[in-house]
């Protein structure tokens, strides 16, 4: 379970984020091999690996990387340029992964890009990195203009025809540019709103080009998977879904952080992992794969952290970011900051999910404040069906995953809100302790 490790195997080690530790522990050696072999072969193994997009949606990377156009021209019969884009927007609560690959690990994801332009024929890339991440965007532009000065980026890349650069562009921290389109229409200066597909990136993407956008791990595991060989990473797997994957865990557990894992892996492997449930006190619900999942309760933990299994326990892999939350967690609470989140940072481009998002987190807010009656119960999930698959892009479908599965899993909590007109937990906590036997208050 806690045995070889790709992206974490140094993180520990002083001065890994440099480009010198990194050669010295062979880096950019995959880099040489990729471009000995054909765009093809390279392409073929990424394929082999069963490596799945590591940002949320899963999708397998070689399909993705086979969908740009290989030599694409404009109505003219003038080549067009393909671009390559890293998508580090890491906006969802309870993830946490990208930005130690950035601080700790930042060459891994230049030398992945670099492998990826060969691949799929890139002449440029982009890394669009969260507007907060201040300290990530210095030492990533560190790392770019130190493998710019080796050779690893720039013109004749280690003499071969590749020519391949890369830039960081920093957001303005909204949590919508995380959905590649609307990253993508940031990208170009414009609002960031999801855009309708078709087209898709691969058609028409950055700039009107064809474009692909992967996750910072995504990318930062390539190097791996070329050196060692896809098939070695896919038996580090499940059948579906290959390799390792960074899990962050936070919550109520003793040991909160990064695990880099199997994802044959169970939730339930992964809370022991990480020391159990703090204080020693009894699992309540877990958010799997960031905040957009819907929740599982303590007995729904004994599945593969895989997106498979995930989607047949009816929620989501996701980001990898597993919230863990205690028995003196309030479920009703929980939901509503969530809700106010995701109310916040929706882009108000589609009515349902504009106006949705705002209506279920002032529901929750009131059924919180005990205000709510068993009515909103059933509105909450006459707007939920309203909202999922309704919308241009997803996020209508990522309030409603907590949002319905609170209510659903958790439905006792919202009645004894609704008929004590307060929130049970809270009252109990400020209740004052008594002696079981005697009755008596402890003073």
């Amino acid at each position: 379970m806690m045995g070889e490790k790709i992206l974490t195997k140094y993180i520990a080690e002083q001065n890994c984020q440099t480009i010198d530790f990194y050669l010295a522990h062979d880096g950019y050696k995959a880099l040489r091999k990729a471009l000995s072999i054909t765009p093809d072969a390279v392409i073929e193994e990424v394929k082999k690996s069963n490596l799945r997009g590591r940002g949320g949606a899963g999708f397998p990377t070689g399909m993705k990387w086979s969908f740009m156009p290989k030599n694409p021209v404009d109505a003219d019969g003038r080549p067009r340029p393909k671009y390559l884009v890293c998508n580090a927007d890491e906006g969802e609560p309870g993830t946490f992964k990208d930005r130690l690959i950035m601080t700790k690990n930042p060459h891994a994801l230049i030398e992945g890009m670099v492998i990826a332009a060969h691949a799929v024929g890139a002449v440029r890339g982009y890394i669009y990195i969260r507007g907060e991440f201040f300290k990530e965007a210095r030492l990533l532009q560190r790392a770019i203009d130190d493998a710019r000065g080796q050779g690893y980026l720039g013109k004749n890349i280690l003499g071969s025809n590749l020519h391949f650069d890369l830039f960081v562009y920093r957001g303005a921290g909204a949590y919508i540019c995380g959905e590649e389109s609307a990253l993508l229409n940031s990208l170009e200066g414009k609002r960031g709103e999801p855009r309708l597909k078709p087209p898709f990136p691969a058609q028409v993407g950055a700039f009107g080009m064809p474009t692909c956008v992967n996750n910072v791990e995504t990318f930062a595991v390539i190097p791996y998977i070329i050196e060692h060989g896809g098939p070695k990473f896919a038996a580090m797997g499940t059948e579906k879904s290959g390799g390792l994957r960074l899990f962050c865990v936070s919550g109520q557990v003793e040991r909160p952080g990064i695990y880099e894992l199997s994802m044959r892996t169970t939730l339930r492997e992964l809370i022991d992992i990480a020391g159990g449930v703090r204080n020693g006190k009894k699992l309540k619900a877990v958010i799997p794969g960031g905040a957009s999942a819907p929740m599982l309760t303590a007995e729904e933990i004994d599945v593969p952290l895989c997106f498979d299994a995930m989607m047949k326990a009816q929620t989501m892999a996701g980001s990898g970011g597993a919230i863990v939350m205690s028995e003196d967690v309030c479920i009703v609470e929980a939901t509503s900051i969530l809700l106010r989140f995701y109310e916040h940072e929706s882009c108000g481009q589609c009515s349902q999910c504009r106006e949705g998002s705002h209506w279920l987190a002032r529901m929750f807010a009131r059924i919180e404040a005990g205000k709510g009656t068993h009515d909103d119960l059933i509105t909450i999930e006459r707007i939920c069906a309203n909202m999922a698959g309704q919308t241009i892009c997803a996020f209508a479908d990522a309030v409603t995953g907590p949002a319905l599965s609170a209510v659903r899993k958790f439905r006792s909590e919202f009645e004894d809100h609704i008929r004590q007109r307060r929130c049970p937990q809270k009252a109990m906590l400020r209740a004052p302790a008594t002696d079981s036997v005697r009755g008596q208050t402890h003073v």
